[in-house]
C-alpha cells in the first residue's frame, strides 16, 4: 500500500512541481505588479510618472515575445523557463539592491520595470509548453492539467495583488521586492527538478525543416494553416479586448465615481473566483463534451452575464453576474492551450503560442485604451451597454463561423 502510494506520489511530482512554480510565479508577478506603482508614487508623488512606467514596461515584451517561441523550440522549454525565472528574480531582487546602491530614481525604477516586464513572457510561455510533458510523464489527462494550470494561475494573480499591499504595509515597497524575488528563485528549483522529456526536441530531433522557413514564421503559418484553431484564436482575442476593460476600466471608474472600493473589490473578487473555478471545470466538461460545445456553452455564459452587467445594477447582483461571466469565461484559455497542444506540431508550439500572446498583447490594452477615452466621454452608463452589444455580436459571429466546428476534427498533424 506504501509502495503504491509512493510510487504514485513519485509520477504525479513533474505535475506537481509544473503548478507550484506556475502558481508562484503568478503570485509573484502579482505582488509585483503592485509594489512598482506604489514605488513610483512614493519617490515622485506623480499619478503620471506610475502610469508612464506601467505603459511603457509593457512595449518592449512586444518585441521579446515572438522570439520568445523561437527560444523555446530551439533550445528546450525547462531551461527557457528556469532561465526566466531566475531572469525575473534578479530583475526584482535589483529594487532594494540598486535603493542600497545608489538610490531609486524614476529613472532605474522605469529601467528594472522594462527588465522584468520583458523576461516574464519566456517563463509563462514556457511553463504553458511544458503542460504537455508534465500530462504524459504524470499520466494525467491534458485537458484536465490545462485547466489546473490556468486555474492557478489565475489565483496566483489574484492572491499576488493581496501579498503586494501586505509587503508594502509590513516591509515597505522597496524591501517587499525581496519576497517576489525568492518566489521566482523557488519557481526556477521546481522547474529544474522536474524529470520529464521534452516533445519539442525529441519532435525537432526527427523533422524535416521545411525549406526557407525559420524563426517565428513557422509559428504564424502553422497557426494560419489550422483553421479552426486561427478563427478560435482571433476570435478569442476580440473577446478578451471586450471583456478585459470590464475589470480595468469600466468597474473602476464605476465605483470611483460612487465612492466605493469595497464594491469594486467585491466584483473583481466574484469575477476571479469564477474564472478560477471556470478553469478547473474545463478537465471534467471534456468528459461529458465536445470542445464546439464547451465553446458553445462558454460564449453563452459570457453573454448571460454581461448582458444584465452592462446595467449596472445594484451592488448583490452585479457580484452574482460577475461570478457567472468568470466562470463562463474561465474554461476559454485551458481550452485554446489544449487545442494548440494537439493539433500543431511539438516543434512549433512554443512559436505559435508565442504568437497567440503577442496579439493578446496588443488588442487588449488598445480596446482598454478606447474603453477608457470613451468611459470619459460619455460615462460609462453609456459605454458598459456598448461594450456588452460588441461581446454579445461576437460571440454570435464567433458560433456562426462552419471552420469553428471543425475544432473537435483530427488535424493532419
Amino acid at each position: 500500500m506504501d509502495m503504491t502510494l509512493s510510487s504514485v506520489l513519485t509520477r504525479r511530482l513533474p505535475v506537481v512541481l509544473l503548478q507550484v512554480a506556475n502558481l508562484l510565479s503568478g503570485v509573484g508577478n502579482g505582488a509585483v505588479m503592485v509594489i512598482i506603482p506604489w514605488l513610483v508614487l512614493e519617490k515622485t508623488d506623480s499619478a503620471a510618472a506610475a502610469g508612464l512606467v506601467a505603459a511603457l514596461s509593457t512595449i518592449p515584451a512586444l518585441v521579446v515575445v515572438p522570439a520568445v517561441g523561437i527560444a523555446i523550440d530551439r533550445y528546450g522549454r525547462k531551461p527557457m523557463s528556469v532561465l526566466s525565472d531566475i531572469a525575473s528574480a534578479i530583475s526584482v531582487i535589483a529594487f532594494p539592491i540598486v535603493g542600497w546602491l545608489v538610490g531609486l530614481d524614476l529613472t532605474w525604477i522605469l529601467i528594472l520595470a522594462i527588465v522584468g516586464a520583458s523576461l516574464d513572457p519566456a517563463g509563462y510561455t514556457a511553463r504553458k509548453s511544458l503542460i504537455v510533458d508534465a500530462a504524459r510523464a504524470s499520466g494525467v489527462r491534458l485537458e484536465s492539467l490545462n485547466g489546473i494550470h490556468e486555474a492557478l494561475f489565475a489565483a496566483g494573480w489574484t492572491l499576488g495583488p493581496l501579498l503586494g499591499a501586505g509587503l508594502i504595509a509590513t516591509l515597505g515597497a522597496e524591501q517587499g521586492m525581496w519576497v517576489p524575488g525568492v518566489l521566482f528563485i523557488i519557481a526556477a528549483i521546481c522547474i529544474a527538478l522536474m524529470r520529464v522529456s521534452d516533445a519539442g526536441q525529441e519532435a525537432r530531433e526527427h523533422e524535416e525543416s521545411p525549406a526557407g522557413l525559420s524563426g517565428l514564421t513557422r509559428g504564424v503559418i502553422a497557426l494560419w494553416h489550422d483553421k479552426a484553431l486561427r478563427t478560435l484564436t482571433i476570435a478569442i482575442m476580440v473577446l478578451a479586448g471586450v471583456y478585459l476593460p470590464t475589470e480595468s476600466v469600466i468597474l473602476p471608474v464605476y465605483f470611483e465615481d460612487l465612492a466605493q472600493p469595497e464594491g469594486l473589490g467585491f466584483v473583481i473578487a466574484a469575477l476571479a473566483g469564477g474564472s478560477v473555478l471556470g478553469a478547473l471545470a474545463y478537465g471534467p466538461l471534456t468528459k461529458r463534451m465536445s470542445q464546439y460545445r464547451i465553446i458553445q456553452v462558454a460564449l453563452v455564459g459570457t453573454a448571460l452575464g454581461v448582458v444584465p452587467m452592462a446595467f449596472l445594477p445594484a451592488l448583490p447582483i452585479l457580484v452574482f453576474f460577475g461570478f457567472i461571466l468568470g466562470l463562463s469565461w474561465g474554461p476559454m484559455q485551458p481550452l485554446l492551450n489544449t487545442l494548440v497542444q494537439i493539433r500543431i506540431p511539438a516543434q512549433e508550439q512554443g512559436r505559435v503560442f508565442s504568437v497567440q500572446l503577442t496579439a493578446f498583447y496588443v488588442f487588449p490594452p488598445l480596446a482598454m485604451l478606447i474603453t477608457g477615452a470613451a468611459s470619459e466621454q460619455w460615462g460609462v452608463r453609456a459605454v458598459y451597454p456598448v461594450v456588452a452589444a460588441a461581446l454579445l455580436v461576437t460571440g454570435i459571429v464567433t458560433l456562426s463561423l462552419r471552420t469553428v466546428r471543425e475544432v473537435d476534427r483530427p488535424t493532419a498533424n
